[in-house]
Formats: structure tokens, C-alpha cells, sequence
């Protein structure tokens, strides 16, 4: 999903004065009282891999300094919104645990694991994708992009993201209504790319086969959805980390 820092990258102190020239055009567009529950998912940040390889589930892979800078946008974005949050959970993979911390401290919770919110298995994991796919050896692995046929199926993916959704929400709803029956709690679900695409599909009820270069999920992105008479709605989706895009790569997954 996510690299080191592309070549020409800028200070991370100069980045932060960016940040603050952006936000001053961008105020919080949520403030006052709240009524139901949401649950964000968060996009992990740029992790730092400068051999550009496809990492998938791989251990190892850390945040990158600009990986650190944009997970703490994404956390000042949500304490911007005002909402009470009580849980912060993420995927067992680094780049998550790591980019879930910041969240964690703004509101003073531990940052708790769920396994259902990891990345999607892949057969090009390790791999430079680049290469592989000048491998005639790997074309197999291509021949069907509706399930697709390189990892696990969008469709068990789905069902992973949509059971974690809906156990947070069964939680924050439990909560709401025998502590603070006037107000909503929010849980965050830090997590990764293609499952979070994957949720939002679902919920759109959209096919599944895409370009992953399209994918509306950038680094340290918040995409919130509310639970209607049990039905999933999308209700909102920020880029929190926009003014650091320009200096990150994005190639660590499919």
C-alpha cells in the first residue's frame, strides 16, 4: 500500500507548516451534539519501504517519519470532529498498530487488535510487482481479476470488514444506550486499503473488480459510516493528510 519517501521529499518539519496552512482553509466540518455511533476506518500512513516491495501481511514494515507525520493527522482530524470515541482498534500488522497510536493517546486509550481488519492475502507478496509481472510464470495468478485470482477473494474480504464493522457498532451501541442514552460513541478501525475499499463497495453495494489505482483511500484517510435500522451507510470521507501526498509513494499492496 504505502513505500518510503519518494526522491526530492521535504523535511517533515517543513511538512507540518503545510499542514497548518491547509487546515486553516479546511475547518472541522463537525461540531456540537451527536446523536448516533460511527465507525471510522482509518488508512494506515506511508510505510517506509525503499526497495518499493509489495509487503502485503509481511512483518517488519514500519511507518516512515512522513508515515508518523500523517497518522497524526488523521488523529487531530477525528479530535477536530468533537465526537466521543471509545475504542481504538487495529489490524496486527505494524504500519496499523503504529499509525493507531496517535488516535489511541488523543483520547487516552490502549489501542486494542482485531485480526479481521488485516491486509488482503496475496501471491505477489515479496515480490516487486513490477517484476513479477514480466515473469510468464506469474500470468496464472492474473487470469481472473473478479475474485481475484492473485489472493483472497474480495468476497472473503467483504465479510471479514463488514463482521468487524458491525461488532463495533453492536459495541458503541451497547454503550450509548446504558451510559449516555442522549449521545452516540464512535470506534476507529485502522487498517488497510483494499479492505477498506472493499467495505466501501460492499456498503455501496458496487461491483467489486477495480483498478486499484482508483481507489478513493488515500494514507491516513477517515472514510465514517452510521448504522441505520441495520443497514451500513457511508456518511463521510477525509483526506487529513492531503498536503503530505505529494511527498509519499503508495506501492506496498494490490
Amino acid at each position: 500500500m504505502v513505500a518510503a519517501f519518494a526522491s526530492g521529499a521535504q523535511p517533515v518539519a517543513g511538512i507540518r507548516d503545510r499542514l497548518r496552512s491547509a487546515n486553516s482553509l479546511n475547518p472541522p466540518p463537525y461540531t456540537g451534539c451527536v446523536a448516533a455511533s460511527q465507525v471510522h476506518l482509518v488508512r494506515h500512513g506511508e510505510v517506509h519501504n525503499p526497495d518499493g516491495i509489495l509487503y502485503g501481511r509481511m512483518s517488519g514494515f514500519h511507518l516512515s517519519e512522513l508515515g508518523r507525520a500523517m497518522a497524526q493527522t488523521a488523529a487531530d482530524d477525528l479530535v477536530a470532529r468533537d465526537r466521543p470515541v471509545m475504542a481504538v482498534i487495529a489490524s496486527p500488522l505494524q504500519r496499523t498498530q503504529e499509525s493507531a497510536a496517535p488516535i489511541s493517546s488523543a483520547y487516552g486509550l490502549s489501542t486494542e487488535t482485531d485480526a479481521r481488519l488485516i491486509e488482503g492475502a496475496n501471491h505477489f507478496e515479496g515480490t516487486v510487482m513490477s517484476h513479477a509481472l514480466r515473469n510468464p510464470l506469474n500470468w496464472p495468478w492474473l487470469i481472473n481479476p473478479l475474485r481475484p485470482s492473485w489472493g483472497e477473494s474480495y468476497r472473503s474480504i467483504e465479510t471479514r470488514m463488514l463482521a468487524a464493522i458491525h461488532a463495533a457498532f453492536d459495541r458503541a451501541e451497547s454503550a450509548a444506550s446504558s451510559e449516555r442514552p442522549d449521545r452516540g460513541a464512535d470506534i476507529v478501525l485502522v487498517g488497510h486499503q483494499l479492505p477498506i475499499w472493499i467495505a466501501h463497495l460492499a456498503v455501496a453495494g458496487e461491483r467489486f473488480m477495480h483498478d486499484p489505482r482508483e481507489r478513493r483511500c488515500s494514507l491516513s484517510s477517515i472514510t465514517s459510516f452510521e448504522r441505520r435500522d441495520g443497514q451500513l451507510v457511508e456518511v463521510a470521507y477525509s483526506d487529513p493528510a492531503s498536503a503530505l501526498a505529494a511527498d509519499s509513494t503508495d506501492v506496498g499492496a494490490v
